[in-house]
C-alpha cells in the first residue's frame, strides 16, 4: 500500500452510507460526520472529489424490478443522487469548507453542470467537487461513474466507502470465516465475480493503471487513514 498522502482523491460513497440509523433518506449524523472527516482531510492541502450513489432514496434496478420502465427508474435514481450530493453540499458548506455539486444532467438552477475542466478548476482552488447524477446515461452505476469522473480529474485512486473493511472471498455479512484480500489484482477481481463495485467501473480502472482503494466507511477517521495512505481495507491494483 501507499506510505504517502495522496494529491487527488475520488471518494466514492454509497446511498446507503448516508442512512446511519435510519431507515430511509439521509441520517443528519452521519452526513455531518462524513463532511468532518472530508474537510480534515482538505485542510492538509489533499483535493477530494466525491460521487454518491442514490439507494438510499431510490435505486433505479430495483425500480425496474418492481414495474417501472428501467430507463425512467435510472433517471429517478440519478434525481436522488442529486438530493444526496446537495445534502453532502450543505453538510460542508456549514463547517467552512468550500464545495460544488456538479451534475451530469442539467438543472442549471440547483447546481452546476458539469464541466471537466472547471471541475478540475475547483479541485486546484481547494474546493470539494461533488459529482452528481452519474454518468447521465440509463444503465450505468455511479460506481462506473466514480471511475470515469477519476480519470476525467487524474486522481490518483478511487476510495470505496464500504459497510465492512475490504475485499472477502465471500460476503463476510452472510459467511462468518470469510477471508479478507489486503491487496488483489483487478483481474482476480473479475475472474472471480467479487462484488467489489460493478465489473465496469473495474475495467475502466484497470485498463487506465488506476487503483482502488475499499475501505470501511463506518470505522472513524477511516477517510483520513486512506487518504495519508496507510494500510487500511484492500488495494485493487
Amino acid at each position: 500500500m501507499a506510505d504517502e498522502a495522496y494529491h487527488r482523491i475520488l471518494l466514492k460513497l454509497s446511498g446507503e452510507a448516508l442512512l446511519g440509523n435510519e431507515d430511509y433518506g439521509i441520517d443528519p449524523n452521519m452526513i455531518h460526520r462524513i463532511a468532518v472527516e472530508i474537510a480534515n482531510v482538505t485542510r492538509l492541502n489533499i483535493q477530494i472529489a466525491v460521487v454518491i450513489g442514490g439507494g438510499n432514496i431510490f435505486r433505479g434496478a430495483g425500480l425496474a424490478e418492481s414495474g417501472i420502465d428501467r430507463v425512467t427508474g435510472d433517471h429517478m435514481g440519478m434525481l436522488a443522487t442529486v438530493m444526496n450530493s446537495l445534502a453532502l453540499q450543505d453538510a460542508l458548506l456549514g463547517i467552512g469548507v468550500d464545495a460544488r455539486v456538479m451534475s451530469a444532467i442539467s438543472i442549471h438552477d440547483v447546481c452546476e453542470d458539469y464541466i471537466r475542466r472547471r471541475a478540475i478548476r475547483h479541485l486546484e482552488k481547494g474546493r470539494t467537487v461533488i459529482f452528481a447524477a452519474g454518468t447521465s446515461n440509463p444503465y450505468f452505476s455511479t460506481d462506473t461513474a466514480a471511475a470515469l469522473r477519476a480519470l476525467e480529474v487524474r486522481a490518483q485512486i478511487v476510495a470505496k466507502a464500504t459497510r465492512v473493511d475490504g475485499v472477502y472471498d465471500k460476503d463476510p455479512e452472510k459467511h462468518p470465516d470469510a477471508v479478507i484480500y489486503k491487496e488483489i489484482s483487478f483481474h482476480e477481481v473479475l475472474s472471480r465475480s467479487l462484488r467489489v463495485m460493478d465489473a465496469s467501473a473495474v475495467a475502466m480502472c484497470r485498463d487506465n493503471n488506476l487503483p482502488i482503494l475499499v475501505f470501511n466507511l463506518n470505522v472513524a477517521g477511516n477517510i483520513m487513514r486512506m487518504a495519508m495512505g496507510e494500510s487500511i481495507g484492500t488495494l485493487i491494483h
